[in-house]
């Protein structure tokens, strides 16, 4: 349906276009007229019309001076001038206005009847363009929260890639390099520093997540997670690496009057913590110290940095080496830790001027043994209760810091190989021994469950390291052992087809047959008649 006014002081005029429209395009228009500018102009504030054909001479208001008027609050309507006045000034004014069409009278039939399709075209499009953005909004409020989500589920659970982090910022749009953590929690009431009835507040505010993502949301510019228990985890994306005091007080102010406006809003409980500006590979951080403010606080909102519960350091230690050497001994990264361990050795040795010799002791010993803290969790090692009692004796024994930056380096580098070394022969050995229980039983109805099953691991994650290890899958592999072994018995034995078929671990001698021409490029009867040629 399309609205169409008609404006025009002459009823003549007003009854030859209702005939025209009605004739051509039946009931797809309904349609509206007035005789003057004013008229006109209180039509189409409630009739809001999609096309009007306009006169431009009309007692009062002119045609011109009313479009003027309802393109304030009409402003897609297609206007299309119909005047007797064919003057430049006049059109020239119309082109201002964003009038489609100005036709000059008398008008036939044919143009009148092209130009409205002309404008039903450009409305049609109009309208599949906002229905299209509606779906596509609609679509968002679905797709965005699950976004959200899983970019608070990679950060809580550091599984993330610095790709997927990369992904999430892009899909939601974050450009900040910085942020912080907010842990909303609620209850039934507060005592101390917890909230009561954590179960049962957790499926009342579930069932209302929705109303508190639309209230936190008017507060912060944020990224919010899911409820967990009774917490939802809510990252507010920030510019600068840190946060001056006016910042964090008016962000305290925030979160407070939010506490106040999500218990409005719900009728439960809620506390906020808040942790501290960390870059974003980093906020599991900042998330842990939102919960550790909420535990060391009674009030309704707790900042991190207003209470004694977070680690400062001197202003020119370099804490931000430490993290990233740890995660390269983790992760086996040999060049990193190289790279990290020698430029904090370098660190600490031009600092022994001013802290001393003991100092660097301490500390080359207790990052040596947490790398091999680490290298024991993610290597795969066996741990050995005494197998660090000369660590004491032998850096007190060395006199100065080259030593001790050379032990230290050793020491890091040692936990960092360990880790990659123990990694790669457990792989091996499984594939090895994997590939020797395959040799032995290729005979017998083999799979892939079987051989997993056989070296203890999952037939996935089987599979996937068999691949790396072999540079083929479990079944190419089976199935070359089988071939080769038919073609030692082709060559050496007279026993039958059906035979060497069984003995090859086939039930189908077709399928044995074509596995092997496959394989060898002949049919077994052919490579041994080849053989013995």
């Amino acid at each position: 349906m399309y609205r169409i006014m008609l404006a025009d002081d002459e009823g003549i005029v007003i009854d030859s276009m209702k005939f025209i429209i009605e004739k051509e395009f039946g009931d797809k228009c309904h349609i509206e007229f007035a005789k003057s500018g004013r008229s006109v102009i209180e039509l189409a504030e409630w009739f809001r019309p999609d096309i009007t054909f306009m006169d431009i001479h009309m007692p009062g208001i002119n045609g011109l001076q009313a479009i003027e008027e309802i393109r304030q609050f009409s402003a897609d309507s297609i206007f299309i001038i119909m005047s007797a006045y064919d003057k430049f000034d006049y059109a020239k004014e119309a082109i201002k206005l964003g009038v489609m069409e100005y036709l000059n009278k008398p008008v036939d039939r044919k143009k009148i009847v092209e130009t409205l399709k002309t404008a039903m075209n450009r409305i049609d499009s109009a309208r599949k363009k906002r229905s299209s953005d509606l779906e596509i909004k609609e679509k968002l409020e679905i797709v965005e929260p699950i976004i959200e989500n899983g970019l608070i589920y990679d950060i809580l659970l550091q599984e993330q890639y610095d790709e997927d982090i990369e992904n999430y910022c892009t899909m939601l749009s974050i450009t900040q390099e910085y942020g912080y953590m907010m842990s909303i929690v609620c209850g039934d009431a507060q005592e101390g520093s917890h909230m009561t009835n954590a179960v049962g507040s957790s499926v009342r505010i579930a069932g209302k997540y929705r109303e508190i993502r639309e209230v936190v949301k008017d507060y912060f510019d944020c990224d919010m997670g899911n409820v967990m228990a009774n917490k939802i985890a809510v990252l507010v994306p920030y510019g600068k690496k840190a946060m001056d005091y006016a910042e964090r007080t008016e962000l305290i102010d925030r979160a407070r009057e939010l506490a106040r406006a999500l218990k409005k809003k719900t009728d439960i409980r809620f506390r906020i913590g808040i942790g501290g500006v960390k870059p974003l590979k980093e906020l599991n951080e900042s998330h842990h110290e939102a919960l550790r403010a909420l535990l060391a606080s009674t009030g309704s909102v707790a900042h991190v940095d207003d209470l004694p519960i977070s680690c400062e350091h001197d202003e020119d230690y370099p804490i931000e080496m430490e993290k990233p050497m740890f995660e390269a001994v983790s992760k086996g990264d040999l060049s990193g830790v190289k790279l990290i361990a020698g430029r904090y050795a370098d660190w600490m040795c031009r600092n022994v001027a001013k802290s001393g010799l003991m100092a660097m002791r301490l500390k080359v010993l207790e990052f040596t043994l947490y790398a091999e803290h680490l290298a024991y969790l993610h290597g795969g090692q066996t741990y050995h209760y005494d197998g660090r009692n000369n660590y004491l004796k032998e850096i007190m024994d060395m006199e100065g810091q080259d030593e001790l930056k050379e032990w230290f380096l050793e020491k890091m580098t040692t936990a960092c190989n360990n880790v990659r070394n123990m990694r790669e022969k457990h792989s091996t050995d499984i594939i090895k021994s994997a590939k020797q229980y395959i040799d032995s039983h290729f005979d017998k109805d083999l799979s892939l469950d079987e051989v997993s099953r056989t070296v203890n691991i999952s037939p996935y994650y089987f599979s996937k390291i068999f691949k790396e290890e072999s540079g083929m899958n479990f079944i190419e592999y089976l199935t070359n052992v089988r071939i080769e072994k038919a073609k030692e018995l082709l060559r050496c034995s007279d026993r039958s087809m059906k035979e060497i078929c069984v003995n090859c671990g086939y039930t189908d001698p077709n399928y044995f047959s074509r596995s092997f021409k496959k394989k060898v490029g002949v049919t077994p009867t052919e490579y041994k008649d080849m053989t013995f040629a």
